[in-house]
């Protein structure tokens, strides 16, 4: 519907207005249509894409303020502009109902104007919220382009007369123009930001593919990826939180505006990652982050806690290497006194069986001889059993043990070496020990390392003392050497994988961390009681779960 005042020539009123022929208001049209729709073309933000087209059209139009209301996709939103006595700007959302403008009919969707809204009758669509206030002038230019992009575009002069039918032929190509310019942007600023969030996971995607990082530098350079990732990255701030280490992108500051996704690993939460939007002159309508936003930190969170699970599986492996490591230099350590336990009993043989060659005819003397030859060969053998013991490579086996028969196992592979160094062997062993659940080539292995860290920390020789005894609800293990000792510090850190006071040819710092290990996964407890210069006294304590009274040790 068009209703007019009295008539007025093309153009502007007079008070300073003008006159344009037709050519002329077809090329400003032109250029109109052109820069709306480069402006679309960037893909700028709602807000600033919408002051910059506004400006534009009130240029053109020569009127004093506009207003749009306009379904644009998922949103329903009403914009308000004016030039005087300023430029002000408002934005706010509308409700997704029969009233909002995609359903708002306005007589078959024909444009309305009204040159003198004082004298006119009311407006069509006043129940929209429709008012001409101080402005004289009012042209209503309604435009559809598919159920999911229609809209009203409204002009405002405060002067009386300003439009004729040829204006309103234009302007409603102007909104035509402006809701398939707002199409546009959407779809640019939705394949940028689909770049951008392609961008961000990507990179992360690199982050943790780069062997060379600690987890905490890897977490570190994804909490800066992210403000980039988000809509308005000039506001946005992230930060990680994960077991109680947080990292935050620089100038961080809590916001008004926060988006989090939680960090879920096998289960149980361990931390989270949170976007947020600062303080700012920015004026949100609605929800300030895209539902893709929701997606893209959703998808963090997951490859975060993806790359926990790998770091805490290869820490697992790695740690599997060392204590198979320590073993296997462990055994090294021992081989020359393995050799030498050896070599004593196979010259033995060697010597009794050369005899018995000599002494066919004396069948006494041949017997005594090949009983000396067996028994020497057995005791060899003892001794390449217990070393293949010490050096499997297997799962834990538990089984019952007695702990004062490992003691005595383990001296064998050491003794030798501990006569050697000039190191004195003291027994304490209790009697009547209950046997306890455990994996007797562990237990090897503990006894082991702490009897060659005892030797190792008496250079010039000494003693070294072992004790068992039964305690309330554990057994006790000690060996206690009179060496060097250990400062404070050092007693911190003596656990710790590769920490070692000893020369790299004597040691790898592996051996009291796989002892503190493998006494761990038993569910006992390891203890040093030590000071500079009064030795040290190394103290296991095994659970006596499932233990039985026995007679070994009498």
């Amino acid at each position: 519907m068009v209703q007019n005042s009295p008539s007025q020539k093309n153009g502007w009123p007079a008070d300073g207005a003008r006159e344009e022929s037709h050519p002329e208001r077809a090329d400003r049209f032109l250029q109109l249509t052109r820069s709306i729709l480069g402006c679309a073309a960037r893909g700028s933000q709602r807000t600033t894409f919408l002051r910059e087209i506004s400006t534009m059209i009130l240029e053109f139009s020569g009127c004093d303020a506009l207003e749009l209301r306009h379904q644009d996709g998922d949103l329903a939103y009403r914009w308000q502009y004016s030039l005087r006595p300023e430029a002000t700007s408002r934005f706010e959302l509308l409700p997704q109902d029969e009233d909002s403008p995609a359903a708002l009919s306005l007589g078959a969707d024909s444009s309305f104007w009204s040159n003198d809204t004082s004298q006119a009758p009311a407006l069509p669509g006043m129940q929209g919220g429709f008012d001409a206030g101080e402005y004289r002038s009012l042209a209503i230019l309604p435009f559809r382009l598919s159920s999911a992009n229609a809209g009203l575009l409204l002009l405002k002069s405060e002067r009386a007369g300003h439009f004729d039918a040829q204006d309103i032929v234009c302007y409603e190509g102007v909104a035509e123009t402006l809701g398939l310019a707002a199409a546009d942007r959407r779809t640019q600023e939705a394949l940028r930001e689909r770049v951008k969030e392609l961008t961000c996971l990507y990179s992360l995607a690199q982050i943790a593919d780069t062997p060379d990082l600690s987890r905490e530098e890897k977490l570190e350079r994804i909490v800066r990826l992210l403000p980039p990732a988000w809509l308005h990255p000039e506001i946005c701030v992230a930060r990680l939180e994960l077991d109680g280490w947080l990292c935050r992108s620089d100038n961080w500051r809590e916001g008004r505006h926060v988006q989090r996704a939680d960090i879920v690993i096998a289960g149980h939460k361990r931390g989270f990652v949170e976007v947020a939007y600062v303080d700012s002159e920015l004026d949100f309508a609605g929800d300030p982050f895209l539902k893709e936003e929701g997606y893209l930190i959703a998808e963090v969170a997951r490859d975060v806690a993806g790359i926990v699970e790998r770091a805490e599986a290869e820490a697992i492996r790695r740690r599997e290497q060392v204590w198979h490591a320590d073993r296997l230099a462990t055994i090294g350590k021992l081989a020359s006194g393995i050799a030498h336990e050896l070599n004593e009993p196979l010259s033995s043989i060697l010597g009794f069986a050369q005899l018995a060659q000599k002494e066919l005819s004396d069948p006494q003397q041949l017997a005594g001889d090949l009983d000396k030859i067996v028994h020497v060969s057995l005791h060899a053998r003892e001794v390449v059993r217990k070393l293949l013991i010490f050096a499997r490579q297997m799962p834990a086996r538990k089984s019952t043990v007695h702990i004062n028969q490992v003691v005595r196992d383990a001296l064998t592979l050491i003794e030798t070496r501990c006569a050697v160094e000039g190191i004195a062997v003291v027994l304490r062993l209790a009697e009547g020990l209950p046997e306890i659940e455990a994996d007797s080539s562990q237990l090897n292995q503990v006894l082991v390392n702490l009897m060659v860290n005892a030797m190792q920390a008496m250079p010039q020789g000494g003693k070294m003392t072992i004790e068992t005894a039964r305690e309330p609800n554990c057994l006790l293990l000690a060996v206690e050497d009179a060496g060097i000792g250990m400062s404070a510090e050092t007693q911190r850190q003596i656990f710790h994988p590769f920490f070692t006071t000893k020369d790299a040819q004597q040691g790898t710092g592996l051996g009291l961390s796989v002892v503190h290990g493998i006494v761990t996964s038993l569910g006992g407890t390891i203890q040093v009681r030590t000071s500079p210069g009064a030795g040290s006294r190394f103290e296991v304590r095994l659970p006596l779960t499932g233990a039985t009274d026995s007679e070994e040790g009498k």
